[in-house]
């Protein structure tokens, strides 16, 4: 009897030590507060989080992730531009080092403001460089948004892993779609 509430115990240990490292070292919990990533992320909505994921590789254009901003509060953005990159936004086009790049990721909402006769984003950028170590990074709603247009470019150590699913509510869990 008392070897078998040992064993308990000790599979119950074993499973808190593990739940303490995937939730501190490997996986992130964060909700998604605000509008500023409608219309692919919405308020309320629940992600975990990648947080290994920077530390084997960069990121990407066109990742979103969880940042730390200037203030202190945690913010979900798409990464736009990377280091030693320069970015210009003129109305619903961003372009890179002077060429257009593609957001599928808002075409649709685009096409949509198009037919209406109005911009989708209202909010220019001018020319910027993007600094070593640093990523411009945007709101999928970029006329609702806090980003790199006001705090400025992020720092990769400022970068805290990944969105890799969103899990609530549950009718629109979804493993987010990365190469």
């Amino acid at each position: 009897m008392v070897r078998e509430l040992l064993d308990w115990v000790k599979t119950i240990a074993i499973a808190l030590v593990l739940v303490f490292l995937i939730k501190y070292f490997l996986l992130g919990n964060y909700q998604v507060d605000g509008s500023s990533m409608e219309p692919n992320f919405h308020d309320g909505e629940r992600i975990i989080v990648n947080k290994v994921i920077y530390d084997i590789r960069d990121p990407k254009r066109g990742e979103v992730v969880v940042l730390h901003s200037p203030d202190g509060r945690d913010f979900i953005k798409r990464i736009i531009a990377l280091p030693n990159e320069e970015i210009e936004v003129r109305g619903d086009e961003v372009y890179i080092d002077g060429s257009l790049i593609e957001e599928p990721y808002l075409a649709e909402v685009i096409k949509e403001a198009a037919a209406k006769g109005i911009p989708y984003n209202d909010r220019d950028q001018p020319n910027v460089k993007v600094p070593e170590d640093s990523y411009f990074v945007l709101g999928d709603n970029r006329s609702d948004s806090t980003d790199s247009r006001m705090i400025g470019t992020v720092a990769k150590d400022d970068i805290v892993g990944r969105a890799d699913l969103i899990y609530w509510p549950l009718s629109e869990m979804e493993l987010l779609p990365w190469e």
